[in-house]
């Protein structure tokens, strides 16, 4: 039994093709002219070397981990994930053609992980790319463009039941005014809110680009961009629960690093970035106890090295192939020998209990010492 096949669980796909093969020197990228973005940035980031095992927790088309296959070889093994069923469908072709193992988790990632860490599966590397696939944008009918008439529905997962059009029609005038102004940052959410709940009900993408256009002043309509783009951005993460599923995943992906394990990410938007940003330079921190102690008990040594001080973005050959890398940012960072240690809330927990131990222990000296001038006054009185 080849190792790709001991890791593979029942029923998962693995390839042994030890055919060398690199879509990327000719211009379409993947399925249908897909183009993956940042991709030689994100490859040259992580540095995947020959023989190791590489985590694409969006797998998409395939199109970054056709550059990793390149680079890890034959003997090298290649986990990707993906809740997309057309995604499942896009591996099934690339599988046949990859320069390396490969296995396919269908789930949200932040699951496929999990599910990887109970079977004790760590990698040398692992990134995920947060943007909407060109291919679920350019299918219609799924209903995440604004730019064609289709139903409101938005789910990356067809089999969940929370749709747009559920959003739209149930959700009260407060909530989505909410939902506008936190995930797409949107300045007219009240007026948009107030539109969407008015012209109920709402089946096509086309009734609520109206309605948006409706809820915003005439200026705003001919501004830089789409008037709906920032509205259907934050239906999109929440029926999605993509930012959720962001947090609950970025923890997990880092303990499926083994020590000196690279992982990256690609963000789309300054909501997933923010997080990204915070997440890498809290593991990049050293001593996490409170300021007021005067010497550190938490004994505790930085989880990684940031390997970008500032994200990487696209550069104007590529986001004149392709505008959608135009908001694309990516952040990596190095897992040091410091991670074997605690996850930062606990560690922060034992560092409060440490100075909460320690401040006992300076009152209670402190009433000692006083004590015992005062008996040494006592006893010179005398």
């Amino acid at each position: 039994m080849t190792a790709a096949a001991r890791l593979a669980p029942i029923g998962a796909k693995v390839s042994d093709s030890r055919q060398s093969h690199n879509p990327f020197d000719r211009p379409e990228q993947g399925p249908r002219g897909h183009l993956p973005v940042l991709a030689g940035e994100l490859v040259d980031l992580i540095g995947p070397q020959l023989g190791e095992t590489v985590i694409d927790c969006t797998f998409g088309a395939g199109g970054h981990a056709r550059l990793v296959a390149e680079r890890i070889g034959a003997e090298g093994t290649l986990i990707a994930i993906d809740r997309d069923p057309v995604a499942q469908a896009h591996f099934q072709a690339f599988e046949t053609e990859a320069a390396c193992r490969t296995r396919f988790v269908a789930a949200e990632f932040s699951q496929a992980l999990k599910y990887l860490q109970n079977e004790g599966i760590r990698a040398s590397a692992l990134y995920m790319d947060l943007g909407m696939s060109s291919l679920q944008v350019d299918a219609a009918e799924r209903g995440f463009s604004y730019s064609h008439d289709a139903p409101l529905d938005m789910r990356m997962d067809p089999r969940q039941e929370l749709t747009a059009e559920v959003i739209v029609n149930t959700w009260s005038e407060q909530q989505l005014a909410q939902m506008l102004r936190e995930l797409g940052e949107e300045r007219y959410a009240g007026g948009i809110s107030r539109q969407i709940v008015a012209r109920r009900p709402l089946t096509s993408t086309s009734d609520l680009v109206e309605a948006i256009k409706a809820g915003m002043p005439a200026a705003a309509r001919f501004g830089s961009g789409h008037p709906a783009r920032r509205s259907f951005q934050a239906l999109r993460i929440a029926v999605n629960g993509e930012l959720e599923a962001v947090d609950a995943a970025l923890p997990i992906a880092w303990d499926s690093l083994e020590i000196g394990g690279r992982m990256a990410v690609i963000s789309f938007h300054s909501l997933e970035d923010r997080r990204i940003k915070r997440f890498f330079n809290d593991l990049a921190t050293g001593c996490t106890c409170p300021p007021e102690l005067p010497v550190c008990v938490c004994g505790h040594e930085p989880e990684a090295e940031v390997l970008t001080r500032r994200p990487i973005s696209a550069g104007e050959e590529e986001v004149g192939m392709n505008p959608r890398a135009r908001s694309a940012r990516l952040r990596g960072a190095l897992k040091l020998e410091g991670a074997r240690g605690l996850q930062l809330p606990e560690r922060k927990l034992k560092a409060r209990e440490a100075h909460q131990d320690f401040s006992e222990a300076f009152a209670l000296n402190g009433h000692l010492l006083d004590r015992w001038r005062a008996q040494d006054e006592q006893a010179q009185a005398l």
